[in-house]
């Protein structure tokens, strides 16, 4: 089969469509064929060598697929050869093959065609874990979603108004407000021109945030600790602007508030597991009925990767960018 490979880490030239074995499915996996995969923040880290996959994950980039099993490794029941599925990933979304634990496996929701699943796995699963399992955002709550054009943010606008509550967002551009406001979100905020602590303190009456989605990390820990309601929530999943920041102790003990930190890559099997079930029970349905969609931006083939990259490094998307394995 042919896999995006990294040779040499740097820059989005360093991506190499080549030659490589075909994987072989394991205990409690399946063989997928890959129709499509979907480019995230870490694919970037780890070309740029910052982010290894786990230990005994594909060494390939990719952390979600779309496609059809093609083989079922020993012990698997309750799949078969041919069905369209989608899948959370450790590594390994970047090639035309890829193995799967079981439990990381989803039907192609109803209404998606099957290039365009790819675009679910991760998100649907980092928005849930975070901001429901993890945050236990409510009906009639405040949710600030800093990014909510990127792929993660467009989840969690759709999934936070589909349970009651009310939906802020900081995005980079008039035209990134306008697609967050179409699926949804209540609070516009352009983190250019705006403090997000000022727009949400106004917006809120002064109330401010129960659960703020972050992206950035470091550069914004202060001001979202501000920003955060009494008995607020704060869930870290990325760190666009840095690993160290200074956390105020005292602002925290008053607002009876919790910050938490999560990555979705190198958790167990079993917890993933847990995490993709969730999502199927609770997410998929709203899904079916329309009421959630993915949001793709563009759809690239695969070996031209590198192209994917400097748009997503760019920033110019909004929503999802997909690898597809071939044209058709």
């Amino acid at each position: 089969m042919y896999a995006i490979t990294i040779p040499e880490p740097g820059g989005p030239e360093a991506l190499v469509w080549a030659e490589v074995p075909d994987p072989v499915p394991g205990e409690g996996e399946v063989l997928v064929e890959v129709v499509s995969g979907a480019v995230n923040r870490a694919d970037v880290l780890q070309r740029q060598g910052f982010y290894n996959p786990p230990p005994g994950a594909s060494p390939y980039p990719g952390l979600e697929c779309a496609g059809r099993i093609a083989a079922l490794g020993p012990g698997v029941t309750g799949w078969a050869v041919g069905d369209a599925v989608c899948a959370l990933l450790s590594g390994g979304g970047y090639a035309e093959k890829v193995a799967v634990p079981v439990g990381q496996l989803l039907p192609v929701p109803d209404g998606v065609d099957l290039a365009t699943a790819a675009a679910l796995p991760e998100v649907a699963a980092t928005v849930w874990s975070n901001v429901f399992m993890i945050a236990h955002l409510r009906p009639g709550e405040t949710l600030l979603v800093h990014g909510g054009s990127s792929g993660i943010g467009t989840m969690a606008i759709q999934l936070a108004k589909a349970v009651g509550a009310r939906v802020a967002v900081t995005a980079g551009s008039p035209q990134k407000l306008a697609a967050c406001a179409e699926l949804g979100a209540d609070i516009l905020i352009d983190y250019r021109e705006q403090d997000f602590v000022e727009e949400l303190a106004k917006a809120t009456d002064g109330a401010g945030a129960d659960v703020i989605l972050d992206i950035v990390g470091a550069k914004y820990l202060e001001r979202n600790v501000k920003a955060l309601a009494v008995n607020g929530r704060l869930a870290i999943i990325g760190l666009q602007g840095g690993v160290k920041g200074e956390l105020n102790l005292a602002a925290l003990l008053n607002k009876r508030a919790a910050v938490t930190a999560t990555s979705l890559r190198g958790r167990p099997l079993g917890e993933k597991a847990a995490i993709v079930a969730a999502v199927r029970e609770h997410v998929w349905p709203l899904i079916a009925d329309g009421v959630v969609r993915p949001v793709v931006d563009r759809t690239v083939l695969m070996r031209d990767a590198a192209e994917a990259h400097r748009v997503l490094e760019s920033s110019a998307h909004i929503g999802k960018v997909l690898l597809l394995t071939s044209e058709a």
